[in-house]
């Protein structure tokens, strides 16, 4: 069992993670450079075989396992990005792979981990529950527990990130790294700061979920009551307390960023860069914005990319709507021909692209009074839908915007 994190020991991660990793190069984002006035690179963890950053962790940790460690078969619990790792990792070893995964965790995280010959245990709602699940199995049926963050030979493995971020950019400033547990946060920071003492390393952690930003203001690890967040492979209760020391060491900041951040930069990513991330790995892309910092070279550590189709579809959804680029409004209209024209034109008129129409005219028992017309728009932006409700009202309709389901 390690006992300390050390250069020799990243070095010879970085070498053996090569063995399960693709080349995941910097991207230069001048997007995201001239939305906060710093040079923004993105580290691409979310175009890994696996989809995440998180088989360099499951990989090295048992590539240092004695053969009877593996022999007895592996256990673990994960949100679904180390629980693909491991079972990429077991399955390269010949080894058998047990994972607990929360009972919330998206169906293709699921499946996927399957489809690498891994048994899956759905147990508890979130992380912590499934935890607790796979360390009674491991005492139950002996096998042998490899952690998905509080461990420093996962952290070491992890920590290979920044080796990479370095060769590319060697006079990186900041590095911008999420956190779930902390694993991948103690080894980026652990080696960056052995590399560059100067560098400053901030973590990212969702506002629902901020266990370790909660720790560190106390100065001891905290559970917090409830990890709510749509970012569903960090929404953890309690972080490491084994990697705790590293990262109040060389965690310089924690940012925490809201869902809606989330949703808004999902669409900035697949709009700009045709990425798709799974939202915990765009924590880092939502955080430029809280950064006080301009003219720096940043990196974002887009740590996944393990999204459903239906987690993506609705969180594209709720971002066009958020962004009033799609919007339904509510208008009254006399129950006589002509009328729908007429609103059609007005809309026309303002080059509002009408995506659904809905004509009830039962809204007013006196049919002769008026009837809803309800109008599902399409339009440039939060001020172009403003514009089109402006002149709606202009025109006598007394337009209301109403909840938006597509």
């Amino acid at each position: 069992m390690m006992t300390e994190l050390t250069l020799e020991k990243f070095e010879e991660a970085s070498e053996i993670v090569k063995k399960v990793t693709l080349p995941t190069n910097l991207v230069y984002s001048d997007f995201f450079s001239n939305q906060c006035g710093n040079k923004v690179y993105l580290k691409p963890e979310n175009m890994q075989f696996t989809g995440a950053y998180k088989v360099r962790g499951a990989y090295y940790k048992i590539s240092q396992l004695t053969e009877e460690e593996r022999a007895k078969g592996l256990v673990t619990a994960s949100a679904g990005n180390h629980a693909q790792g491991v079972a990429n990792a077991a399955k390269m070893y010949g080894v058998d792979a047990t994972v607990v995964m929360p009972t919330v965790t998206p169906l293709m995280k699921v499946n996927r981990t399957r489809s690498y010959g891994a048994n899956v245990v759905l147990h508890g709602n979130v992380y912590d529950e499934a935890c607790a699940e796979a360390y009674r199995l491991s005492e139950e049926k002996g096998l042998t527990f490899v952690h998905p963050f509080d461990d420093l030979e996962v952290a070491t493995g992890q920590g290979t990130i920044a080796m990479e971020i370095f060769k590319e950019l060697p006079t990186v400033d900041y590095i911008l790294v999420p956190i779930g547990g902390g694993g991948l946060a103690c080894g980026v920071s652990a080696l960056a700061k052995m590399l560059n003492p100067n560098i400053k390393v901030i973590g990212v952690e969702p506002e629902g979920a901020a266990c370790m930003k909660a720790s560190l203001e106390k100065g001891e690890i905290v559970t917090l009551p409830s990890a709510l967040t749509i970012a569903d492979g960090t929404a953890v209760k309690t972080g490491g307390s084994i990697v705790f020391p590293y990262i109040q060491k060389n965690i310089d900041d924690i940012i925490t960023v809201s869902d809606d951040e989330l949703i808004d930069v999902f669409l900035d990513m697949v709009e700009n860069h045709k990425m798709v991330c799974e939202n915990s790995g765009l924590l880092t892309v939502a955080a430029l914005k809280h950064l006080d910092c301009k003219d720096k070279k940043v990196v974002s550590i887009l740590s996944g990319g393990n999204m459903d189709i239906i987690t993506m579809s609705s969180t594209l959804q709720h971002g066009l709507i958020q962004r009033g680029r799609i919007f339904t409004v509510s208008v009254l209209l006399p129950d006589k021909p002509g009328e729908l024209v007429r609103v059609a034109q007005v809309v026309a008129e303002q080059q509002g692209n009408v995506v659904k129409l809905e004509h009830n005219q039962f809204v007013n028992i006196n049919r002769n009074a008026q009837v809803e017309l309800r109008i599902t728009l399409e339009t440039f932006g939060a001020e172009h839908k403003q514009q089109i409700v402006d002149k709606l009202e202009e025109m006598g309709y007394k337009p209301k915007i109403v909840r938006t389901n597509l």
